[in-house]
């Protein structure tokens, strides 16, 4: 029987396919297992950026849970937005998700309003690539999320039109919060987001649970179909 020839051109074929198959069967494997804990882990995170924008913080992965399952009365999606009514200490708020562009990548975002006329309770930002230090901070700074508690979120009592704006010079600080710090591109995508995705969402958030969510004014205008 001859020897076989480990250095020969079908050897190395063999060898290397055989090989592939192997560590392409193992990640598979691999995967499939983890997939469960990865969506777990994905929805919580989702779950905590919601408490984020109702300025609860600082919660481990259980206490988030029950938290959320305790404050989130309902939630239901309108042309892939969707609109979480909850309620904190007895208030009733509404949480609205929100997706634009940033600098480098797409952007996102919970904002959560309240009262009459409708202002913000509190916001969360998140981001996909935008620049450590710089852009990245509408995610990683609290101080600057916490700049848009109590601004008036609509320019009139019927809700018409989107007030609260991102600026780089602030001159009405009842509406506008001013830009991240060497990141005007950034937050001008963040200013796009809240304008495209404010509108009309507090009436199609009443549309879609059969009662306010946010307390608006009785003549409000109706949703258009």
């Amino acid at each position: 029987m001859s020897k076989l020839n480990t250095n020969s051109n079908t050897y190395i074929i063999i060898y290397s396919t055989v090989l592939v198959v192997i560590v392409a069967f193992v990640l598979a494997f691999v995967f499939k297992a983890l997939k469960p804990m990865q969506d777990a882990n994905v929805e919580l995170d989702v779950k905590k950026q919601i408490l984020y924008s109702l300025n609860i913080r600082n919660l481990d992965g259980a206490e988030a849970e029950a938290r959320y399952n305790e404050v989130v009365k309902d939630e239901k999606e309108d042309n892939g937005q969707i609109f979480y009514q909850c309620e904190v200490d007895g208030e009733p708020i509404l949480v609205v998700s929100m997706k634009g562009m940033g600098l480098w990548g797409g952007i996102s975002g919970y904002i959560a309003l309240h009262g009459q006329p409708t202002t913000v309770y509190g916001v969360y930002f998140n981001h996909e690539s935008e620049t450590a230090g710089l852009g990245a901070e509408i995610k990683d700074s609290k101080a600057w999320q916490e700049k848009f508690i109590g601004k008036r979120v609509f320019a009139d009592e019927k809700c018409h039109d989107v007030a609260l704006s991102i600026v780089k010079k602030v001159e009405d600080s009842s509406c506008q919060v001013d830009v991240v710090t060497g990141a005007t591109l950034t937050s001008d995508g963040v200013d796009a987001m809240l304008k495209k995705d404010l509108l009309d969402a507090c009436k199609r958030a009443d549309k879609l649970f059969g009662k306010q969510s946010v307390t608006l004014p009785s003549d409000s205008i109706e949703v258009k179909e």
